[in-house]
């Protein structure tokens, strides 16, 4: 018999079209009412901010999964990989340091797992609904990262075979 529900490769394949459909969306044309690039001195520093901002909400998440990693460390093997790819989305954003302190991690390992699931949705959405205000370029990245924390959410929850 054939596997029947949702897959990992079927939930990533989902995810990557959901991006594209967000890319297609990106164009180069500014709506009216939106400044261009080279229309303000300051569009350059706003989204440095915007970068910025975004870097320490992806920056929090990695900590977050650092907190989980050292209280559960049974968990490293299953999480090291979605914290490296959430390093290296804070890295494309133009870096973070530690963010603030860690947020408890809860004392059990399903528990921890469902709190980061959450995370990444909540981080997820930030990055979604930046991408109103972002430049094509940034929100390209945005939408890319968006979709790889809606498919790491989906990995937590369902596709780690719980």
């Amino acid at each position: 018999m054939g596997r029947t529900g949702t897959t990992r490769r079927r939930a990533l394949m989902v995810t990557g079209a959901a991006a594209a459909s967000l890319l297609t969306g990106c164009s180069t044309e500014e709506p009216e009412g939106r400044r261009t690039s080279g229309s303000a001195p300051d569009s350059g520093r706003t989204e440095a901010a915007l970068r910025r901002r975004l870097a320490a909400v992806s920056g929090a998440l990695r900590d977050q999964y650092d907190a989980v990693i050292a209280q559960h460390p049974t968990l490293a093997g299953q999480l090291a990989p979605l914290r490296a790819a959430v390093g290296e989305h804070v890295t494309a954003l133009g870096g973070a340091a530690r963010v603030a302190p860690p947020v408890p991690v809860p004392s059990d390992a399903p528990g921890a797992v469902k709190a980061l699931a959450a995370a990444e949705r909540r981080t997820s959405d930030t990055h979604v609904a930046a991408l109103l205000d972002a430049e094509p370029e940034l929100a390209r990245l945005l939408a890319s990262v968006a979709a790889a924390g809606a498919a790491h959410a989906y990995l937590l929850t369902k596709g780690g075979g719980r």
